[in-house]
């Protein structure tokens, strides 16, 4: 028994999550990032955390390499960033506010939260990456989450 592509897809956009924005340096010191819908906590003690990345995702590839990153966590208002790191567009951090962790990756401003991560494993599942970081640096903000829900960005209602 087996269960369709689509209809896979449709209950799975049933379950809204949160909206990450995963930021790493490379060796050159160039910043990328990339949206990531696929995240979750594993573990508290110790502070684990896992993203699924696809394997046609931009930063797929430096995923395999990279040992530090930073996870943000994103806003209610931020979802021109969302879209911003989810797209084509190379330039991805230009104009954009940001500081930087004590691992030198990108916190992005008015992020709900911040979290910097080391990359402890690494597993193929499927057609994704699956990474676990320890988390060893986080923040949060009183703000209000962006979620994702039903293919489409949603936010709480008061």
């Amino acid at each position: 028994m087996s269960v369709d592509s689509d209809t896979f897809r449709a209950v799975l956009g049933r379950f809204a999550t949160g909206i990450t924005i995963i930021t790493g340096r490379d060796d050159a010191g160039v910043d990328h990032g990339m949206t990531v819908s696929a995240f979750s906590s594993v573990s508290l003690n110790p502070p684990l955390v896992l993203a699924c990345i696809d394997h046609a995702a931009s930063m797929r590839e430096l995923l395999g390499t990279l040992t530090n990153i930073g996870i943000n966590i994103l806003s209610e208002g931020q979802e021109a960033i969302s879209r911003r790191f989810s797209g084509k567009d190379i330039e991805r951090f230009d104009g954009l506010g940001y500081t930087r962790g004590a691992s030198g990756v990108a916190l992005l401003d008015d992020a709900l939260a911040h979290m910097e991560a080391r990359i402890v494993e690494r597993h193929e599942a499927g057609d994704h990456l699956i990474v676990i970081a320890q988390v060893e640096a986080a923040e949060a903000f009183a703000e209000r989450p962006l979620l994702y829900y039903r293919s489409g960005y949603a936010q709480l209602t008061r």
